[in-house]
């Protein structure tokens, strides 16, 4: 970064220096860090750049009013978190656990009930950048694809788009069904007992997403009930997870740790971004990438 923007002043600091941040025309953040008081304070500050795509903890009131420019990394975690979606769903109808624990006590077990993804319904709720990816990688299965979105735009790997006022219509007929939904007030708890109850009792839920879409007590009385067949679970409503949690025990959940994103390339894809914004914001230009809408809070 220092020898592509030799213009620019760069300080580089494990935490917030508040002396430093209050003379900042541009912050780098995770965006877990910022607070109302301190946005306020810093008088000079015109640009921050989230280095994540999960923006809950932004205070975007205070952005707002000040009139900063946000943007984030919406986008690179694609990659990764498609793949690891496709992964679990592999994992599934593979029978990857049993294989697992049966090769632990060298149990020759061919009965096993193998399945496969190809001809299946994956419904994705929330079609952006990662869904889409999610949607392109499941029809080298040929796997049907119905995602969910707020305007009903079509998306390039859906063979059928449905908005967030209709997606119970698809429940039914998903096998895996897939959130990839940001926490805001119209997604916090959209998933209750009843989308549950339409679901087949074969289907599997994924969440990548934020673990506030569903309340855990609605989601444990699902898979206590047997409403659907197994979920895999990489958020949480409170991360992280604690150890008393039923979900650690149960045998048709699988826990992940917040991983679906991680990747070594995360950083990487994460400043070609913020280069290219760089680039623009010296040039005063207005192509920006990734900028946030601070009333949606995405």
């Amino acid at each position: 970064m220092k020898k592509e923007f030799q213009q620019i002043k760069f300080e580089f600091h494990k935490g917030i220096k508040e002396e430093l941040f209050l003379n900042a025309e541009i912050f780098l953040t995770y965006g877990e860090d910022l607070t109302e008081e301190l946005i306020y304070k810093a008088d000079k500050l015109k640009w921050i750049m989230v280095m994540s795509a999960g923006l809950d903890r932004m205070p975007f009131e205070a952005c707002k009013k000040r009139g900063i420019l946000v943007t984030n990394v919406r986008g690179i975690h694609k990659i990764p978190m498609a793949e690891f979606t496709i992964g679990m769903m592999l994992q599934h109808v593979k029978q990857m656990r049993s294989l697992w624990a049966n090769e632990q006590t060298k149990a020759w077990e061919r009965k096993l009930p193998m399945g496969e993804l190809y001809g299946k319904t994956l419904l994705i709720l929330g079609i952006g950048a990662i869904g889409g990816e999610v949607a392109r990688l499941a029809k080298a299965f040929n796997m049907k694809t119905i995602g969910v979105n707020r305007s009903g735009r079509d998306s390039d790997w859906a063979d059928e788009i449905l908005t967030m006022q209709n997606y119970q219509d698809a429940l039914p007929q998903a096998d895996f069904i897939v959130s990839v939904l940001p926490s805001t007030n119209e997604t916090k708890h959209l998933l209750d007992g009843s989308d549950f109850d339409l679901m087949k009792d074969t289907a599997v839920f994924i969440n990548i997403g934020r673990g506030d879409l569903v309340r855990d007590e609605v989601l444990l009385e699902a898979l206590q009930e047997k409403k659907i067949a197994h979920a895999y679970l990489d958020v949480f409503y409170v991360e992280p997870l604690d150890e008393s949690h039923p979900f650690w025990l149960m045998e048709n959940v699988t826990v992940t740790p917040h991983i679906s994103s991680l990747t070594k390339n995360y950083l990487p894809r994460s400043f070609e971004i913020f280069k290219h914004n760089l680039h623009t914001y010296i040039k005063k230009g207005s192509d920006y990438l990734n900028v946030i809408d601070m009333d949606r809070g995405y």
